[in-house]
C-alpha cells in the first residue's frame, strides 16, 4: 500500500485537473498539510486567524490551484495536530469569502474566482540614471535633510497634539500651520498672507493640478506656460482637463505680445528664478503681467519653485505680492527639506477660495494630520529658517564649483541666470558643438546631462543653434563630485577627434 493510499491529506488535496497559466506552483505531490504546518505553530489564541490566513495565501499564490479538492476537515484536523473546528471554522470563513466551495457530501474544493497573484512588487519612484556623473537638474541633496531637529519635532508633537485633532482636517490645513506658513510667506517672500486663504497641499504638483480643476469649471480650458519651462504641467493640467499653450520667453521673462495675442486668461510663471533660463522677471515685466492679468478678468499661477536661494543678494519677492486677487501662490519644502515628504502650500485669490477649498476636499479630505502638526512646530521654532540657512550655504558652495570647473575645463563656457536656484545654464563654444554630438559623447562616459532643448515647446531658436546650451543641476552633488563630473566631460571631448 502507497503512502498516498494511507494518508488522507496526500490522497485529496491534489488537483483534479491541471490548470491553464503555468499550472499550481507547489509540486503536484505536495500535501495541503505541509503548507499549513507554519499556522499551527502560532500561539493558541492567534491559531484560528493563522490557519485562515495561511490557507488564503496558498489559494492566492497558486499554491493550491482552482480545482484541488482539499481533505475533509476531520483528516486535515488529524494531520495538523489541531481541533477538528478549528478546520471547519478555516473551510467555512474561506467559503463565504469564495475562495472555497462546497457541497453536501461533496467535500471542499478550491474555487476558480481567485486568480494567482504576481510576485513582488515594482517601484515606480523616480530614479536618476545610473550614471558616473549626473547633472539632471531639480533634485536637492536629500542628505541635508534635518533628521535630528525633524526627530525632535515628531515626539514634541505626539506627546501634544490634542485628540480631537486626530479627526478629519480642515482641508485647507491646520489653522496652527497655516498662521506659521503666513507668518514665514510674508517675511521671507513678501507675499500677502492671509491664513483663511492658505491651502497646505503634496506639493506644487497637487497645487497646480487643484487649480487646474477650478479654472476648467470656469470655463477655461486653455492655460498658458513658459517656453522653455517645466515640462510636467503639461500633464498636471491635462489631467484636470486644460491645455497648456507655450509662450516664449524674451531677456526680461514672458513676453507679453504673444500673450496678449493668444487669448488665454491664466499663465504659469517662475518669476523669482525662471525655470530653466535662470533669470529673473524685471520689474518692468512684472508690472506689464499684472496689467494683462487685470485686462483679461484672469490670474497668473506663481510657481516659486526656489524663490529662497539668491546667492548674490536679498532673494526677489514673490509676484503676489503686488496683487494677490490676481496672482495664485505656490511653494513647498521638495527643494528646503525632502520632495517624499509630500508638503507645500497654495496662497489663493479670494474669487477663486472657496472652489479651491472644495475641490481640495474632494481629492483627499485633507492633508495628513501628523505632517502638519510637525511642520508646524518645525516652523515656529526656527529650525525652519536654520534649515534654509544651510542649504543656502551648501548650495552657493556647490554653484561656485560648478562654475570654477567649467571655466577650467571648458575655457570660454559662459554660465547665464541669476545667482540662485539649483541649476544653471552652460552655454559652451561652438568648437564643442554640434550638440548631438556633445551629448552623445558624455553619455558614453557616463555623464547624465540635459539640454536646453529639453524644456522647450517649439524650440524656437534652440533648433540648429551653434555650440551648446546645457541646463546643469548641481544642488544634490559635492563640490568634489562635481568638479569630477565636468573633468568627464571635458576627457569625453578631448578623447577622439572633432
Amino acid at each position: 500500500m502507497t503512502s498516498s493510499e494511507t494518508n488522507p491529506a496526500r490522497r485529496t488535496a491534489e488537483p483534479s485537473t491541471t490548470p491553464t497559466g503555468g499550472g499550481p506552483a507547489h509540486h503536484p505531490g505536495t500535501p495541503a498539510w505541509e503548507l499549513l504546518l507554519p499556522a499551527v505553530s502560532a500561539p493558541a489564541r492567534a491559531r484560528g486567524r493563522s490557519l485562515q490566513a495561511a490557507l488564503r495565501e496558498a489559494v492566492r499564490s497558486g499554491r493550491l490551484a482552482p480545482g484541488t479538492r482539499l481533505p475533509s476537515s476531520r483528516d486535515l484536523a488529524a494531520d495538523l495536530g489541531v481541533s477538528r473546528g478549528l478546520v471547519t471554522e478555516a473551510y467555512e470563513q474561506l467559503t463565504a469569502e469564495g475562495y472555497l466551495r462546497s457541497g453536501r457530501g461533496a467535500g471542499t474544493w478550491v474555487g476558480g474566482a481567485v486568480r494567482a497573484a504576481r510576485p513582488g512588487t515594482r517601484d515606480l519612484a523616480p530614479r536618476s540614471a545610473d550614471a558616473r556623473a549626473d547633472f539632471v537638474p531639480g533634485t536637492p541633496d536629500v542628505s541635508l535633510f534635518p533628521r535630528a531637529a525633524w526627530a525632535a519635532a515628531q515626539r514634541g508633537v505626539l506627546a501634544e497634539l490634542p485628540h480631537h485633532e486626530l479627526g478629519y482636517p480642515d482641508p485647507r490645513g491646520l489653522p496652527r500651520l497655516r498662521t506659521a506658513l503666513a507668518e514665514l510667506l510674508a517675511r521671507r517672500r513678501g507675499v500677502v498672507a492671509d491664513p483663511e486663504r492658505i491651502v497646505v497641499v503634496s506639493g506644487v504638483s497637487q497645487a497646480t493640478t487643484v487649480l487646474g480643476f477650478v479654472l476648467h469649471a470656469r470655463g477655461m480650458r486653455e492655460v498658458g506656460v513658459e517656453d522653455p519651462g517645466s515640462p510636467q504641467h503639461d500633464a498636471l493640467y491635462a489631467a484636470a482637463g486644460v491645455s497648456t499653450v507655450p509662450m516664449p520667453m524674451d531677456d526680461e521673462g514672458l513676453a507679453i505680445g504673444p500673450l496678449r495675442e493668444s487669448g488665454v486668461r491664466s499663465v504659469v510663471t517662475t518669476p523669482a528664478h525662471q525655470f530653466p533660463t535662470g533669470i529673473a522677471y524685471s520689474a518692468r515685466r512684472r508690472t506689464e503681467l499684472l496689467d494683462w492679468a487685470r485686462s483679461v478678468d484672469g490670474y497668473v499661477l506663481e510657481d516659486d519653485y526656489d524663490g529662497d536661494f539668491r546667492y548674490d543678494r536679498a532673494p526677489v519677492g514673490a509676484l503676489q505680492g503686488l496683487d494677490p486677487e490676481r496672482v495664485a501662490y505656490a511653494g513647498s519644502v521638495s527643494k528646503s527639506l525632502a520632495p517624499g515628504l509630500r508638503l507645500g502650500w497654495l496662497l489663493v485669490p479670494e474669487p477663486l477660495t472657496e472652489e479651491v477649498v472644495e475641490r481640495k476636499r474632494t481629492m483627499d479630505l485633507g492633508h495628513p494630520t501628523l505632517d502638519q502638526a510637525l511642520f508646524a512646530r518645525f516652523l515656529e521654532r526656527g529650525d525652519y529658517d536654520r534649515q534654509l540657512r544651510r542649504c543656502q550655504r551648501a548650495y552657493r558652495e556647490r554653484r561656485d564649483a560648478l562654475a570654477g570647473a567649467l571655466e577650467e575645463h571648458f575655457p570660454g563656457a559662459e554660465v547665464s541666470g541669476i545667482a540662485a536656484g539649483l541649476h544653471v545654464i552652460a552655454a559652451l563654444p561652438e568648437r564643442y558643438g554640434p550638440q548631438e554630438r556633445f551629448l552623445a559623447r558624455v553619455a558614453a562616459a557616463g555623464v547624465a546631462v540635459r539640454p536646453v532643448t529639453d524644456y522647450t515647446h517649439a524650440r524656437a531658436g534652440e533648433i540648429g543653434r551653434p555650440g551648446v546650451r546645457l541646463v546643469l543641476g548641481y544642488a544634490h552633488l559635492s563640490p568634489t563630485r562635481i568638479r569630477a563630473g565636468v573633468r568627464l566631460m571635458a576627457e569625453a571631448m578631448a578623447s577622439r577627434p572633432g
